[in-house]
């Protein structure tokens, strides 16, 4: 019996069911119109219609055989490769079919291949039209094809299509992503007849390039602007990093659109302003302005560095009532929020309901239990994964070493990183190695650690010499410490972390001298010390908390309650960890130092703001100190609360007396 199944590409097949009288009649509208419809959505039905148009003959006319190609290539089927061999098939291809497997090809992220159908156009003596050029510099554009950009613009001046503002838009572009704005300033100034279109693509290339006074100069000369002139500018100036200047234009737009608040939103969270960015989306909210997906997803990324759960939890409220299901990119935003507000339980959810997972998605649930110390899980997963038939990339592999870091599983974390070549493919590069250094320096194998460095094929960055100097520190290593220690000062001679490291190892060793002769280099050298600021999420709203700032509203009750707080704790058996403070001043001086640390503060704060059994919440941008570790191991018994604190290492829960982390990290 036929099937249709494994088709082929120019052949019927002889016992085709549908071979009948009516299906031969078919006439070339009916079967464009079954293409533009079912043939859209279901790949079954495609090659139902596909079957057809070569009984019927109709496949010689290039109106069905290149609708066929764009219905093959559509990047919902993933099957580009198909749509390529039909390709190969059709007799005499015009520009029509040309056109549309160029397109499709970049519509599958394959810019390369977009640029050899237009070589075979060129061997084809097919004369390109004004629908050929977008898109083939759209392609040179994605695939960094310099040469061959230069050279379609030949094309297009030889062509005599230097005119149209839609090429002329899209060699603009190009030329800017290249850095070659006097090329793209050629071609905006070629004939006068440039429209805004054009103009926002030059304004694009000036800021991409960082040429920010040129932007501003042309921007500013525009006579006609539009939404999307100020868009690019917003966006643009944000991506410089000139967030207040962003923040201005954008508060001066007459007119915004979804593209405008996205724009700020994003230059908000790429600049690290969660805050900032949530708020601006809470405006946005005010004049029921709708959010559609990209923005949402956005959003979530700031709840999920911010903490900020509730609002997390609004969005997914809102996409529920106003949505059947989530797509890839919105449900793994979720994923990646819930797991980093502390609520692993609902990250799992979501990714369990999820009808369409990506690889980033199996990412994003891999890491979110990694970093809150489910390492056999995380690994667990990642197997599943593969028999799901999803290829683990590079981020996937990250993302299971560091579970292991976090964990402490050496033999688990050293056998990914020796098969990562031969079994996946993926050269383990250096953010794989200093996973493996991490792992190796949490567990006591400062030795191994530092011969993995030395094997390493590329010299080791500062980061994964920051994790052996992690582990010195951890393991009182002073005289290992104090040299690593000083090749990161020439590393990084403004990184304030690193002296404050190197600090901590001579203080714990007594070697107050050293310790005043770090913090002396750091004058000299000008080096700001980064603040610790602590944040607590309470009915929506976002409270910071940092070390010496009294501006809190509730700030007198909140030093209150933390005074009875350690009272009530050394009655149980605290003792402050005054190894932790960097002077060599009296104990009871060092004991004030380490009670006002930025995370007890947002811990009073929650105790007294919740009702008692509520799970306190806390996101610290600094990694937590050892004392506060301990403290908060006390007062999760004491006060009977589940604690969960995210500090820029990794996820801790205390319950009862102890934390998630077992002590190891």
């Amino acid at each position: 019996m036929s099937t249709t199944t494994n088709l082929p590409y120019h052949l019927a097949p002889k016992d085709f069911s549908t071979e009948n009288k009516f299906t031969s009649q078919l006439s070339q509208k009916t079967i464009l119109d079954l293409l533009n419809t079912k043939s859209c959505t279901s790949l079954h039905h495609l090659k139902q219609v596909h079957a057809v148009a070569l009984r019927t003959g109709h496949f010689q006319d290039h109106y069905v055989s290149g609708t066929l190609v764009k219905c093959y290539a559509n990047p919902h089927f993933s099957n580009l490769n198909f749509a390529l061999k039909v390709f190969e098939y059709v007799p005499n291809p015009n520009v029509f079919v040309f056109n549309i497997i160029i397109k499709g090809c970049l519509q599958n992220n394959e810019p390369c291949k977009a640029i050899w159908c237009y070589y075979k156009m060129m061997v084809a003596h097919a004369r390109p039209n004004k629908f050929t050029y977008p898109t083939l510099f759209k392609a040179c554009t994605a695939a960094e094809a310099a040469e061959e950009g230069v050279q379609v613009h030949a094309h297009v001046i030889k062509q005599g299509l230097s005119g149209d503002v839609h090429i002329r838009s899209a060699g603009i572009q190009m030329y800017g992503s290249f850095g070659e704005v006097e090329g793209a300033r050629r071609m905006l100034d070629e004939d006068g007849n440039s429209d805004v279109i054009c103009f926002n693509a030059m304004i694009d290339g000036y800021l991409k390039c960082g040429e920010v006074e040129a932007a501003k100069e042309l921007f500013w000369s525009m006579e006609d602007k539009n939404v999307g002139s100020w868009n690019v500018m917003v966006s643009g100036m944000a991506k410089c990093g000139m967030i207040e200047e962003a923040r201005e234009l954008f508060n001066e737009m007459k007119e915004k659109n979804e593209i405008s608040w996205s724009a700020m939103i994003d230059g908000y969270i790429k600049g690290g302003y969660y805050k900032e960015a949530l708020e601006v989306f809470n405006v946005m909210q005010r004049e029921e302005i709708r959010p559609r997906k990209f923005v949402l997803s956005s959003v979530l990324a700031a709840c999920a560095n911010l903490g900020a759960l509730d609002q997390g939890r609004w969005i997914h409220a809102y996409v529920n009532n106003n949505s059947n299901s989530f797509d890839a990119v919105l449900g793994t935003a979720l994923v990646d929020m819930y797991a980093k507000c502390g609520r692993l339980d609902m990250a799992w959810d979501v990714f369990e309901k999820m009808e369409k997972k990506e690889v980033f998605t199996w990412n994003a649930m891999i890491c979110g239990l990694g970093i809150h110390g489910r390492a056999e899980d995380a690994i667990e997963l990642f197997f599943k994964m593969q028999k799901h038939k999803f290829r683990p990339n590079g981020i996937t592999l990250l993302g299971v070493l560091s579970a292991c870091a976090h964990s402490g599983l050496v033999d688990e974390g050293l056998t990914i990183l020796n098969s990562m070549e031969e079994v996946y493919g993926i050269e383990p590069g250096m953010e794989h190695y200093g996973c493996v250094v991490d792992l190796l320096g949490r567990t006591g194998l400062l030795g191994e650690a530092e011969e993995v460095m030395y094997s390493m094929p590329m010299e080791p960055s500062a980061a994964v010499w920051g994790a052996l100097l992690g582990a010195c520190r951890k393991h009182g290593d002073v005289e290992l410490g104090e040299r690593v220690g000083k090749i990161l000062l020439e590393l990084e001679p403004q990184n304030s972390g690193r002296y404050a490291l190197l600090s901590n190892i001579y203080a714990r060793a007594g070697r107050w001298d050293d310790v005043a002769n770090v913090r002396k280099l750091m004058k000299e050298r000008g080096v700001k010390t980064s603040t610790g600021i602590s944040m607590i999420d309470f009915d929506g709203v976002v409270h910071e908390f940092k070390m010496g700032d009294g501006s809190h509203p509730q700030m007198k009750n909140i030093y209150l309650m933390l005074k009875n707080m350690i009272k009530r704790l050394k009655m149980e058996g605290y003792s402050p960890n005054t190894s932790q403070v960097l002077f060599d001043i009296e104990e009871e001086e060092k004991e004030a130092e380490l009670q006002y640390h930025s995370e007890k503060l947002a811990i009073a704060f929650g105790l007294i703001n919740t009702k008692p059994g509520t799970t306190i919440h806390v996101v610290k941008n600094l990694r937590m100190c050892e004392d506060c570790h301990s403290a908060f191991k006390l007062i999760s018994q004491v006060y009977d609360r589940e604690i969960i604190v995210r500090d820029r290492a990794r996820y801790h829960h205390f319950k009862t007396g102890t934390c998630s982390c077992k002590d190891f990290w």
